[in-house]
């Protein structure tokens, strides 16, 4: 997927310099900056496919620059942590991060988690023998999923998910009535195999869903925590 246009942040130099050039490799148009106030004008007048944003940051946190990406887009966010802390992680999830990389890490690795997410983002819709097989609409009460517009509506109201939330969401539209494991999820969402089977990861996605379907863990109407297993619509 050439010539997608990915914003690299991170002040060290030797890091953001060498993320370039994996990314630049892969033919991906690249974005870098080593301070969060440059960046922040790239995100305002560029649009972007993907941003890669470390959280330690001398002016602004990625934290910071990844919630002012969540006010406007959906693309991919991946976060890098210098601390393998699952506090940050879960910050970075909760505040509509897509991933996150551990430092020091394998530059291969990430271009694999970024080619997963840019493939999450840009092809939504089925394959065409897919498409014959399954409905690309899929419905539940007043809740409507578009898998070839990648467009989600709530009693006829437009919801802006992110790639992981929509194809969560998709994942258990697909298999309503049933239970789909914390695992299951895992594995179909993300695929690859170096990501952790971590159910704090999910249940951060989740809870974003539910506020934007404006729905209850409590009283769900739609998405219902079967404790210990997983979720089910």
């Amino acid at each position: 997927m050439t010539n997608c246009k990915i914003l690299v942040v991170d002040d060290e130099h030797d890091i953001a310099d060498l993320l370039e050039v994996y990314l630049q490799n892969e033919n991906y148009i690249v974005y870098k900056f080593y301070s969060a106030k440059d960046a922040l004008t790239c995100i305002e007048q560029e649009e972007l496919d993907l941003a890669i944003l470390d959280i330690m940051l001398p002016d602004i946190s990625g934290f910071s620059i990844c919630q002012k990406i969540r006010e406007k887009h959906t693309y991919p966010i991946i976060m890098l942590t210098a601390k393998d802390e699952e506090t940050d992680k879960i910050t970075g999830l909760t505040l509509g991060a897509d991933d996150y990389v551990t430092k020091p890490f394998r530059p291969l690795e990430l271009i694999a988690r970024v080619k997963a997410q840019l493939r999450r983002y840009k092809k939504y819709s089925p394959s065409p023998i897919e498409e014959r097989k399954t409905n690309f609409l899929l419905t539940f009460d007043k809740l409507q999923l578009n898998t070839q517009t990648y467009e989600c509506l709530l009693d006829g109201e437009n919801v802006a998910l992110t790639p992981t939330e929509f194809s969560i969401l998709r994942i258990l539209l697909e298999h309503k009535g049933t239970v789909v494991t914390v695992e299951d999820l895992f594995c179909s969402v993300w695929k690859d195999e170096y990501y952790s089977k971590n159910s704090s990861t999910i249940t951060v996605h989740i809870r974003h869903l539910r506020e934007k379907l404006q729905d209850t863990a409590e009283k769900p109407k739609y998405i219902k925590t079967i404790w210990g297993v997983g979720y089910k619509i």
